[in-house]
């Protein structure tokens, strides 16, 4: 007989990392992952908002801003709607502040610039995601 599974066990936060480069979406999952995180990944808007309407409920969206099909900004736009309190945060080569200040309109929580290191990305995610006790044992 199996035993039954511990029903009060806590999942780590898990993020949505949308970006269509997949050296960048592995690099990110990784780094996330090894710090105890649960990652989701979408190569575009398109498939990111399809995994929200599917039911994806991410402690944090992370996305990039240019991409093919649907961009980060409007992707950051379509999820505000169905994450109305989640953090939304630009990974990105952005640095114009015109761009900045559209994704601040549409919901963005913070833009943190590309390249980033490992410790300034699980920096940033800590800073907005809470943690479970799993999770902060890991680091």
């Amino acid at each position: 007989m199996v035993p039954a599974s511990n029903c009060s066990e806590v999942l780590p936060p898990i993020v949505l990392v949308v970006d269509d480069s997949p050296t960048m979406r592995r690099s990110v999952q990784l780094t996330l992952e090894a710090t105890g995180y649960r990652v989701a990944v979408a190569g575009d808007g398109h498939e990111a908002l399809s995994l929200l309407e599917g039911g994806l409920h991410p402690d944090l969206l992370l996305t990039d801003i240019l991409m093919p099909g649907m961009d980060g900004l409007t992707l950051i736009s379509h999820a505000r709607r169905l994450l109305r309190f989640t953090p939304i945060v630009a990974l990105t080569t952005q640095s114009q502040q015109h761009l900045r200040d559209r994704g601040k309109a549409l919901g963005a929580t913070a833009w943190l610039l590309k390249p980033t290191g490992g410790r300034e990305l699980v920096d940033l995610v800590q800073r907005f995601v809470a943690r479970s006790p799993a999770t902060a044992a890991a680091t």
